[in-house]
This record gives structure tokens, sequence and C-alpha cells, in this order.
């Protein structure tokens, strides 16, 4: 049987050569982004930046360590408590490095530092010289020599003149004296030492021989003379007041590679890492579903094509099992050839999709294309695995042809809608439905995300797609019902070929309804998230004006001043910090956000729902908590802050599930963070607009509307989450886009002798290509028609549980892109369409072929 399949692939290889481009393109992409999965996982990291001219970077153990009675738990520190400064001292030869918010009035954001740590990356002088008194600054950009600039720090804003400009470093840098850095940030945040390794390492552990660490805090830690690199090394305790940052007791040698964690960047380039992974992980899972799905309806309309052939195989004595294994043979001839094609041209594209998601900013730049063979095989038995997977209904339907029914099945369309079709369609369509009432019920914080959002929608349109056969004659009756009103014989013609071959509509219009559902679902969702989340921030405001940094250090303090000193304005400023807890028995320090407000005008700017207890008892003992702390009202809770010092405070009240915060203190709890924006409620028969604009110049800051705002907060979510939606969407629809002509392709010479009896029947031939053209587009419309429906009902399980979270919320639509898609599979549709039909001519209806 694999010689007839042979000889049927080199006969009807018409019928396969979509097949083959869809198989290639699936392992072409499936290798393509494995190969970018594995770029971001196996690309090294940047080398270091802001220390890459010192070989030995001390710094302090920035990580919270928390030991119970069940073991031992860390976490990151929100807030760098920085370094003993008696190290400083005992190191000879070492950089003192401090980096603190300092930037030029409306300049770009950038940090202060002092004028000897320019050394370390190294930052040299282009031009002038370096800072000699308090009044004199070093930059990078924003300034020209000799010019007197004012530059805000967190204590506020001053003049200095511009000295000198120095090379580029890693971020945009104000440098000063060191006197002048060392009193605008006290903090130590790094020593930078030309030393070697282990005489460091040897220093600090004689150093701090004998002295103990935090205790009962961060728990005891056996220290040695030689430990590893980047290993804790103690260096002395240092006691807390007044919620001032602690002193760290541990510090860590840096050295090589180890050093690049302290670039300003670091944070970013994880983030972006994981983008590439998020969507290259997306993307491939939705090019395997959209692979078998082509697959599988492809063959299934070539076997349906078949009929008669098969039926020939079984009058001249071949068994069930040899029709099947020939088309088993057929799939696999065309899946390695398919295959093997696409898994060693897919590797080329990684280098042009890595640039397109850098250029989103949804991957880093310096991410170097992976070289592994691995993504290629995993692509290779993929596409052979999807091509068995795909034929096998098909191959069971052409195995049940019997010899004596071959001529009636041949000349009438087998039924659509088979038991097994209709337990698998009804199978998918009530998992989806029940997954989605879940969801709604049980969490719908959870059904927002796209890890569980997305498999629904796979599972929705899968149903559709199988059921899609039951709803096309109604729906083409439906659509060419004006089309009645219309004088000649298109209007009967046209809904007629549609509704006589419900199979074969349903097969051309499946590949419309993916590439529409797949667009429409997925910015839907997008934008219905996204009109939920800017809800959630938006409506809880009272107040008439925010003032939001330029930057990302925050409101200096004597800018909030400054804003409290304006008449008839209650102003209410909103530090984010936050907070450690020790959680599931005591076995996880989980680090929490929470927000430092001045629980007298709290009411005052925001609308917080409480469900019990009061804010009004809101001090710096006590907290009010969310209900995902899962702690009861009067319960005091140890708690550790930003820097690791540790607290106790009681919960005084218990927010609702709708709040904008997820715990609130009072701004004692902040420590050193600055604002990070303040809300300005004016009272009754008071204008300020002025007075606040006055109040913000010079500050890096900006005095906006609440309706401004608003507008602000709704569109950066929608750009910042569409971004990478749209670059999944670019890659998947091109797929499907390629799926539809090719069903549309197999189909035309099935639609050969029908156009040629219309010739002869004495239609002209722009009269048969006018009805091509109407029944492609009433296909397109059939499948526009079934993907508004799996959409509309993946939307509105989506809806429920978004509903529960924000209420109502008024959703604007991303109609343009939908409408351009649905113009784009117009479009291919007729080209596809009318290509073949140009060259018929009248000839008679082929009774047998």
């Amino acid at each position: 049987m694999l010689r007839i399949a042979w000889s049927t692939l080199r006969v009807r290889w018409s019928s396969f050569a979509g097949t083959f481009v869809a198989l290639a393109f699936g392992a072409a992409l499936m290798a393509a982004l494995g190969q970018v999965l594995a770029s971001s996982i196996s690309s090294p990291d940047r080398g270091p930046q802001r220390y890459a001219a010192a070989p030995v970077v001390v710094v302090s153990d920035e990580r919270l360590t928390v030991r119970s009675p069940f073991g031992e738990s860390g976490a990151p520190l929100a807030e760098p408590r920085g370094l003993a400064p008696e190290l400083a001292g005992r190191m000879a030869g070492a950089v003192v490095d401090r980096i603190f918010a300092a930037q030029l009035a409306g300049g770009p954001p950038a940090v202060g530092r002092p004028w000897s740590a320019a050394r370390t990356a190294p930052q040299r002088l282009s031009s002038g010289r370096a800072p000699a008194a308090d009044d004199e600054i070093v930059v990078t950009a924003g300034a020209q020599v000799g010019r007197r600039v004012q530059v805000v720090t967190a204590a506020g804003t001053r003049s200095y003149r511009v000295v000198g400009i120095a090379s580029a470093g890693p971020q945009p840098t104000v440098f000063f004296t060191d006197e002048r850095a060392a009193r605008l940030s006290p903090r130590i945040d790094a020593l930078a030492v030309w030393r070697p390794a282990a005489e460091v390492r040897a220093a600090l552990g004689r150093s701090t021989a004998g002295r103990t660490t935090l205790g009962q805090t961060t728990g005891d830690r056996a220290t040695s003379d030689q430990p590893t690199p980047g290993q804790a090394i103690t260096s002395g305790a240092a006691s807390r007041q007044n919620g001032t940052p602690a002193i760290s007791t541990e510090v860590k040698v840096l050295t090589g590679q180890e050093r690049a964690l302290l670039d300003p960047s670091r944070k970013s380039d994880e983030q972006a890492r994981n983008n590439a992974n998020t969507i290259a992980g997306i993307a491939a899972g939705f090019a395997g579903f959209i692979a078998v799905f082509v697959v599988s309806s492809t063959f299934a309309f070539a076997v349906g094509q078949r009929q008669r052939e098969f039926a020939l195989l079984r009058t001249v004595g071949a068994t069930t099992g040899q029709v099947r294994r020939m088309v088993y043979g057929e799939a696999l001839l065309v899946a390695i050839a398919a295959s093997a094609l696409g898994a060693l041209t897919g590797p080329l594209a990684t280098r042009p999709i890595l640039d397109l998601l850098s250029s989103l900013g949804m991957a880093p730049a310096w991410l170097v294309p992976s070289t592994s063979p691995g993504p290629s095989y995993v692509a290779f038995g993929t596409g052979v695995l999807v091509a068995v997977l795909g034929v096998v209904v098909a191959a069971w339907r052409a195995g049940r042809v019997r010899p004596a029914e071959a001529l009636r099945q041949a000349a009438v369309e087998p039924r659509a809608m088979t038991p097994g079709r209709w337990i698998a369609g009804g199978g998918l369509l009530a998992t989806a439905v029940i997954s989605m009432a879940v969801n709604a019920v049980s969490d719908p914080s959870g059904a927002t995300n796209n890890k569980t959002f997305m498999p629904i929608v796979m599972l929705l349109i899968a149903a559709a797609g199988l059921l899609a056969p039951v709803f096309v004659r109604p729906v083409a009756n439906l659509l060419a019902a004006p089309l009645g009103r219309l004088r000649g014989a298109g209007a009967l013609v046209v809904p007629a070929g549609a509704v006589a071959s419900t199979r074969r509509t349903a097969a051309t219009a499946a590949p419309v309804l993916m590439t529409v559902a797949l667009a429409a679902t997925l910015l839907g969702a997008a934008a219905m998230t996204d009109a939920t989340k800017a809800a959630m921030r938006i409506d809880p405001v009272r107040a008439d004006y925010l003032v939001l940094p330029s930057g990302t250090a925050g409101l200096d303090r004597q800018l909030t001043e400054r804003l409290r000193a304006v008449p008839g304005a209650d102003v209410t400023t909103v530090t984010s910090t936050s907070l450690y807890t020790l959680e599931g028995a005591g076995t996880q320090l989980i680090q929490r956000p929470a927000e430092a407000v001045n629980p007298a005008t709290l009411t005052t700017a925001l609308s917080v729902p409480v469900t019990a207890g009061s804010l009004a008892e809101l001090r710096d003992d006590t907290i009010a908590v969310s209900p995902t702390w899962e702690v009861n009202l009067g319960q005091r809770v140890r708690l550790w802050r930003a820097d690791g010092s540790q607290v106790s405070l009681t919960v005084v009240a218990l927010l609702g599930a709708d709040s904008t915060a997820d715990a609130y203190v009072t701004p004692v709890h902040a420590l050193s963070t600055l604002p990070s924006l303040a809300y300005v409620k004016l009272r009754p028969g008071t204008s300020a607009a002025k007075a606040l604009e006055q109040a913000v110049e010079g500050h890096n800051a900006r005095s906006i509307t609440k309706a401004a705002w608003a507008g602000t907060v709704t569109g950066r979510a929608a750009s910042a989450s569409r971004l990478g939606l749209l670059a999944v969407l670019g890659i998947m629809l091109s797929y499907t886009v390629i799926a539809q002509v090719n069903t549309l392709l197999i189909a035309a010479p099935d639609r050969a002798g029908e156009h040629g009896a219309l010739r002869l029947l004495g239609a002209t031939k722009g009269q048969v290509l006018r009805y091509v053209v109407a029944e492609a587009l009433l296909v397109v419309a059939v499948g526009v028609l079934l993907a508004a429906l799996a959409t509309a009902l993946g939307l509105l399980g989506l809806y429920a549980a978004l509903l529960q979270l924000a209420g109502p919320v008024t959703i604007d639509m991303p109609w343009q892109p939908v409408i351009g898609v649905i113009a784009l599979c117009s479009m291919l549709a007729v080209l596809a369409t009318v290509l073949p039909s140009i060259r018929v001519r009248a000839v008679a209806i082929p009774m047998l072929r």
C-alpha cells in the first residue's frame, strides 16, 4: 500500500500541495519559535556595565532570610540596606559608591553618584573637569559645560554648575563630589576594589571575626575565612531606629559575571527575557493547535473528494486495513518531506523574530540566536506526529467505504455530521463552557490570565470547526436572503451551491473561522481586561488632580511640602513599598505590595472598599489588608518591612476584593522610599490649577486632572498588553492565511465541472467569475459568522469573570484590526477561487472521474 500511496501522491500532487505547504510552514514555525525559546534560555547575560572596570565589588547581602521551626526561607529585599561605614576604612584603595535619585530638572531619568565612582565603568571626561565644590557636577547628558542647572534629589531642588561632561555609562548619571554625594545619600551601596578577590575575602573574614548576625530576624549563618564567590560574609550588626534603613550585617564579594547583578538594566533584561519566553511559548502552542486543525481538516476534505477512488480499491479486493494504511502512508510521505524542509529552514527565521520582539520591547536586543539542533528535531517529530494525528479520522472514514455503496456514496455527498463528530464537537464545547463557568465563579481573577483563557479559546474554535456543518445551511440561507431580491439566476445559484455541499462549505469556511476567531477573541479579551484593570484604578479616585513624577525616582520631599501648602487643597501621598509575611504554616516568606498613606486624608482622595473594621484606626502599629492575606480582624501579624526590619501590626480593617491596594500602612513604614504619586482634592469653591503648576515647576513632576490621567491609564494598559499579543497574532495569522488558501485551492478542482456546466448552459465568462466571487464571499461570511459565535461565547465567559472584579465596564472593542483580518480573508478567498476559474471553459458535466 505504500507503493500505491506514492503513486497516488504523484498523480494527485495538487491535492497534497497545500497540505505540504501547511506542514512545512508549521514545522518551520515551531523550529523558529523553539530556537527563540532556546536563545532566550541559553544566551549569556550581558557583561557587567556599571562595574565593568572594577575586578571586585563588595555589596551588602540584600536578602531577607527568616528561620522558623519548619526551616529557613528567604526573599530579596525591596529596599537596599547598605554596607557598614567601617568596611570602607578597612579596604584600602576601595571606591565608595552611592547610587541615589538625582535628575536634571526637565532632563532624562538619571541617578546620582560620587565622582570617584566614574572609574568603575569606566566613564571618562569628554570635556571640562571633575567637580571640586559642593555646587559643581559632571553630567553624561542634558546640559553644557559652564551652565547652571537645577538638580532634583530626594531632598528637593538645588542649583549646580556643570563643570564637565562624562562619557555615557549604563544609565544617565549626575556626578557630585564625594563629600556632597555622601551628604545626599549616607548609605554606602557598594565598594569597588582593585585587589585580588581572595585577598578581599580574607580581609573581610578577619575584620568580622567574632561578630554576630541579625539573630532572630535573619537566622544565624555560618561564615568561613575563605567563602565561595558570592557567598555572604558576616560584617557586624547595627541597630535600626526611627524607620531608617538598616545597615546590612552581611556582605558579598562579587567578581566576573556576578558584577552584572548590580547593573541598572538587570531587572528589565530579565523581564524582557521572560516576555520572549512567554510569547514564544504561547505562539508555539497555537502553532501546534493550528497545525492539527489545518492538517485534520485538509485530509478529511481530501478523503471526502476521493470516495470513488477508495470504493474502486475496495472493489478490487483491498481490505479496510489496507485502505487506511494507504492514507496513513500518504500522510507520512507528505509529513516527512514537509517537516524535514520546515525543520531545516525554520531556524533561519530566528533572528528576524528576535528583532521583531526586540523592536516591540518584548525581548532583549542582545540575545544571541541559538544554534542548537534540538528545536529542529522537535519540530520534525512534531510535524510527523501532527500529520498522523490529523489523518486518524480521515483514515478511519476512508476504511469504512463499502464496495456495494461506492457509487452511491460517490454520487451523493456523505453525511457531514457523523456521530463521532457530534460527540467530539459537543464534548469540546461543553468542556469550554464548563471551564469558563467554573473559572468565573471560583477564580475570577485567574480567569483573566492568558494561560487560563487561551486554552478555552482553542477549545471553542475547535468545537466551532467540528460543528460548522450544522450551521452552514441556516447561516447560508440567512446570509443569502438579501440576494433573493436581486434579478437574475445568481440569487438562486450562489446559496444553492453552498447549501448543496455543506461539508465542502464547512471545510472552506473553517480557516476563516479560525483566523477571525483568533484575532477577535484575543484582541477582544485584551481590550476587556485592559478596560477592567483601568476602571479598577480610575473609579475609586475622588481627587480632582494627581501629581505624578516624570521619572522613576518619585516625588521629592520639598515638592510634597509645597503641595501641602497649596491653599484649599487636601493632599494625600501614596508611597509604594513591600511587606514580607511568613505563610504556608511558617514555611514560605512572601513579598507583598503595600501602600503607605496618611490615614487622615486617605478616604478624601480614594473610595476604599472596607468589609470589616475601619480605616480610621489605621496607625503606625496597625494595618489594613485585602482578603488574600487570609487573616482575621484584630489579629496581630508579624511582618518584615522593605529593608528587613521586623514589626508587629494589628489588623484593623479588611479591604474588599476590588480594592486597588493589597494593604495600607502609615508612611513611617515606607522608610526612605519617595512617594510615587499625590492625590489632590480641592475644597468647595477652590481653584488651584495655577498654584499646583507653580508647585511642581522644576521638580520633574506634573499636575494632571483626573480625566486626563484616566485617559493615560487606559492608553498605557492597552498599549502594553497588546504589543505581545499583536506579535503572537502576526505569527499565527500568517499560518492560518496559508491554511485558507490551501483549502480553497484543494476545493477548486471539484468546482471546475460545475463552472463548466454553467458555461455550457449559456453563462458568460464574466457571469461565472461573478458567481465564483459571490460564492467565495458567502463562504467567508459563513466563517465570519461562526467566528462571531465562538468569539461571543468566549468573551461572554470572560466578561462574567470581570463583572465580579469591577462590575459593569465600558469596553472599546478593537474593531479596526478585526475588520482588517476579515478584509484579508475576503481578498484571499476571491483570489484563490477566481484564478483557477479564469481558464474554465464550457464542458459537459462529468458523470465519472
